[in-house]
């Protein structure tokens, strides 16, 4: 009786339900809206069209969750943190290779009425920054977890009308103008590291960084390897060691080549690297996933 009842109601949760099989680890409703907290481990999948556009936090899990684009997976990827944007009747493949843990926010097409929200919802958007979405659904995601109380259900229900709020009036970003040069912003940061994780064949020196950032190096530096657990240089290093796994399975370069390709100095400083990281010699992994 459930059953038929789902499925003669198609909701966001119900089809990710099906296509995860499993139903989410929290959820609440905000009236229409739905609020969810999913978490499985997987490899790829195929997301059918959702019935309403949805807001996507990446809360945890695999901080390397790719987007299929058309004939390939996206160079960019999301990470803990990051903000996607899913539109209403458009299907997605998503690869995670480990723990998924994001949660959503489906907004419903009849709440749509202001232009600026209509067209925010229109089109896909991967992996952004929106600090005040995010920091709102992980103030929630707490208090889902915590003691049941009249104060928490209150409380749960003020926040939840603020991500409603916040949802409906936009999270497309503003320029650089709008963020102060002088200070650390989350804003910021995530995009330095999606601009690593796009381009790491880049020198990405700490004095550039940490100038994009408006910071002196030693002080971003800091922010840096709080936020992520490791220096601006092992974030590069990381990101062209993924690049180069992606190489050495999908392509036919040389080791010599990939190596140039990806910024390192030499094909010895690349492969010390490679087996430092990967356990085993460039040419020894591309044997193994070949």
């Amino acid at each position: 009786m459930r059953e038929r009842e789902v499925s003669a109601v198609p909701s966001n949760e119900n089809i990710i339900t099906r296509t995860l099989g499993r139903a989410p680890d929290r959820s609440v409703n905000i009236g229409a809206w739905q609020f969810a907290r999913w978490r499985q481990f997987i490899g790829s999948y195929e997301l059918p069209a959702l019935v309403d556009p949805v807001f996507v936090v990446h809360v945890g899990g695999k901080p390397d969750t790719r987007l299929w684009e058309a004939d390939h997976w996206s160079q960019s990827r999301s990470i803990p943190g990051c903000a996607t944007i899913v539109p209403a009747g458009v299907s997605t493949g998503w690869r995670i290779d480990g723990e998924l843990d994001v949660v959503t926010v489906s907004v419903p097409v009849a709440e749509l009425t202001q232009q600026s929200a209509v067209d925010q919802f229109r089109a896909m958007r991967f992996a952004f920054a929106d600090p005040l979405g995010i920091a709102l659904t992980r103030q929630i995601l707490g208090e889902l977890y915590a003691a049941p109380t009249q104060e928490r259900v209150s409380y749960i229900g003020t926040l939840l009308d603020a991500l409603k709020a916040h949802t409906l009036r936009g999270t497309t970003p503003s320029g650089d103008h709008a963020f102060p040069s002088a200070d650390f912003s989350a804003y910021r940061m995530h995009q330095i590291m999606n601009e690593i994780l796009a381009r790491p064949e880049e020198p990405h020196t700490l004095e550039a960084l940490a100038a994009r950032a408006g910071l002196t190096s030693s002080h971003f530096c800091r922010v840096f390897k709080k936020a992520t657990g490791i220096t601006p240089h092992q974030y590069v290093m990381k990101a062209r060691l993924e690049r180069a796994q992606d190489l050495l399975g999908a392509s036919d370069l040389s080791i010599a080549a990939i190596a140039d390709q990806l910024g390192f100095t030499s094909q010895s400083h690349f492969t010390r690297a490679f087996r430092q990281y990967a356990g085993q010699t460039p040419s020894g992994w591309r044997q193994t996933i070949q």
